[in-house]
């Protein structure tokens, strides 16, 4: 422990710490897993069909997932000595030949997801035996495992994006204009034409008079990995206890997809599994409903809410049409919207640091049925202060808020959510201190 090392940790910065030096310790871990690599290599491959049968069925394809379980395995290993290196995001060869085995045998594309989390996890799990038995102190193994986990999981999920991406392309190649035809389809059905429901059915390989739910997902930081937004949409299908998810790209940064049968995923569920995968992905869900019509409605929910939030990156990473609904139907046409808000809120809709924070406390307090200290609680903060703040915003806007209690709160919604007025000059003065 007489040396200092950097070492990357999860959020992409370099920390400092005492400790032995790390690329030699993940070297010995390297090394030793490497000499056992078929032994971990046959674990991850039971662990998959366990999971999977389908992949079970004959020996060529299972021998196809062991040489896929083989090549990410000695990537990764190979990652593990360089934690210094962004880790590579290119598949090995053998991953890529298993996707496209998978696409050509018909088998749907939540399977190459499950198996890649199966072999993750028993990967892991070898890795953490062996440095439990390497490491020499409990600060040691606290900070090796800690890297560890986070290239492993960097590995895995950068990965799995491009090999769902190339499981794409191949069913695109398999089925020449099916996809097309899918597509088509979709915005036909979006378009409310009229269709035959069974050749629609069949098109999009989902039966439309089941139960459908709407997500729109899109990244704000720019474009995303067209298979990182794939790889999102089937981890909200798993959430939700739906198979493959219908998708349709909408853009370089946006992707609609439909879950269904299940009804709306929980929303704190769908959170943890977003950010597991990728924390700047977010997700607009609509409400669950029936047929075609079903699904055209939830798809105009989520949609609405998408328009809501995209121009605001602090927003929530998951968003409903139950939570966001009079929200979204009052925030459609953007200029009345911001009219309104300026109008009913006055000197409150204010884009400084006062204004923000008399806003926030007095959506709380109306929102706890002017109940301050519920507010207080919800706030972290004193059940005086809350009264305080909601005095001078009453001095703001004028009035009692109670005497217009439906419009205030709207419009604090919609400021909360639209973020600060596009156009010049749509608020009406300064709020004064708080």
């Amino acid at each position: 422990m007489a040396s200092r090392t950097n070492f990357p940790a999860g959020n992409g910065r370099w920390h400092t710490a005492a400790m032995t030096d790390l690329p030699e310790l993940l070297g010995r871990i390297a090394d030793r897993v490497e000499v056992h690599l078929e032994s971990v290599v046959d674990e991850m491959v039971e662990a998959i069909v366990a999971t999977v049968p389908a992949l079970d069925a004959d020996p060529v394809i299972r021998a196809e997932a062991a040489a896929s379980c083989r090549g990410n395995a000695r990537r990764y290993v190979a990652v593990a000595r360089r934690p210094a290196d962004p880790p590579t995001e290119e598949p090995p060869a053998e991953a890529l030949e298993f996707a496209r085995t998978v696409v050509r045998r018909g088998i749907e594309s939540d399977v190459v997801y499950q198996g890649y989390r199966q072999g993750q996890q028993v990967l892991w799990r070898r890795w953490m035996t062996v440095a439990e038995d390497v490491a020499t102190s409990r600060d040691d193994l606290a900070a090796v495992l800690n890297v560890s986990l986070d290239l492993l999981f960097r590995y895995v999920d950068g990965v799995l994006g491009r090999v769902i991406l190339e499981m794409q392309r191949e069913r695109e190649q398999v089925l020449g204009g099916a996809l097309a035809r899918r597509a088509e389809t979709i915005r036909l059905v979006l378009d409310g034409a009229p269709l035959d429901r069974a050749t629609a059915s069949t098109r999009l390989r989902v039966d439309l008079d089941r139960r459908h739910t709407a997500l729109v997902l899109w990244r704000d930081d720019g474009p995303a990995d067209a298979g990182a937004l794939e790889t999102a949409a089937m981890a909200v299908a798993r959430v939700a206890g739906a198979g493959t998810p219908l998708t349709l790209a909408a853009g370089s940064r946006t992707l609609w997809a439909w879950l269904t049968g299940p009804g709306v995923p929980e929303e704190s569920a769908v959170d943890r599994a977003l950010a597991a995968i990728d924390p700047m992905v977010r997700v607009a869900i609509g409400p669950a409903a029936a047929g075609a019509g079903g699904f055209r409605r939830s798809h105009e929910a989520a949609t609405a809410i998408h328009r809501l939030l995209r121009d605001d990156p602090s927003g929530e990473r998951v968003s409903t049409w139950t939570a966001l609904e009079i929200t979204a139907l009052a925030g459609r046409d953007r200029a009345h919207a911001e009219e309104f808000v300026a109008a009913t809120l006055g000197p409150l809709a204010d884009d400084t640091p006062t204004a923000a924070r008399l806003r926030e406390t007095l959506r709380v307090f109306l929102d706890e049925a002017d109940n301050a200290p519920r507010a207080a609680a919800r706030l972290q903060t004193h059940r005086n202060t809350v009264l305080q703040r909601v005095g001078r915003a009453t001095e703001e806007l004028g009035h009692r808020p109670g005497d217009r209690r439906l419009a205030v709160a709207l419009a604090l919604e919609l400021r909360r959510r639209l973020g600060p007025p596009t156009r010049p000059g749509s608020s009406s003065g300064r709020a004064r201190g708080a």
